[in-house]
């Protein structure tokens, strides 16, 4: 299953929080990319905090440096008690703040696997070492990630066109990822690009 079909609720909440690039980290954190790898749970817990983060700052507050984060383990921690859950709650009520809402949307370590899997088709045990294996995985990621730009853009689209703020009958959306040599000047797609092992200036 492709990022376009993806109705996972990770899906869902980056739809319905506006979470641009969230897709990038949680592959980047679970797979690597020259850094330690994340833990499926730290994943959880960085798109259930990017989550709240969004919904605070939709909200017109602007929060502290973490101030995000300590609000999250009020909401979620075991070891807060539920007289502070409760007033955590209030008090972000009151700022506007959907919180039944965000809560809903936080996801498990388990979804994250899910999406990751499926929907991304990401395979954490891509060997390091295995060039052709590592560009399989990134054009796979790239080309998940242009299919979800084509299908946002196209719903957008149609909604603004069906209330009269977009005149335009029929359409299509392509969106197209080029990448320009700086040796030679020539122009690839990426896919090609990475298909191919790089230009043909260098292999």
């Amino acid at each position: 299953m492709t990022e376009t079909d993806c109705q996972c609720k990770v899906g869902r909440g980056v739809d319905a929080f506006g979470l641009e690039g969230i897709h990038d980290e949680l592959a980047r954190g679970w797979c690597g990319d020259g850094r330690e790898r994340q833990s499926l749970r730290e994943l959880a817990d960085h798109f259930n905090r990017r989550l709240l983060r969004s919904a605070v700052e939709s909200a017109d507050e602007a929060p502290l440096s973490g101030e995000v984060s300590n609000l999250y383990r009020l909401l979620t921690a075991d070891d807060v008690s539920s007289g502070v859950r409760t007033q955590t709650r209030g008090r972000l009520e009151t700022a506007g703040v959907p919180v039944d809402e965000v809560e809903s949307a936080f996801v498990s370590h388990q979804t994250v696997h899910t999406h990751l899997t499926e929907c991304l088709g990401i395979s954490r045990e891509t060997s390091e070492d295995d060039p052709d294996a590592r560009r399989r995985a990134d054009r796979d990621r790239i080309r998940a990630l242009q299919s979800r730009t084509e299908a946002v853009t196209t719903d957008a689209l149609e909604r603004l066109r069906e209330s009269d703020a977009l005149a335009i009958e029929g359409f299509d959306v392509l969106v197209d990822v080029n990448v320009l040599c700086d040796e030679c000047g020539r122009q690839h797609d990426v896919g090609a690009l990475l298909d191919d092992g790089g230009c043909d200036c260098k292999v």
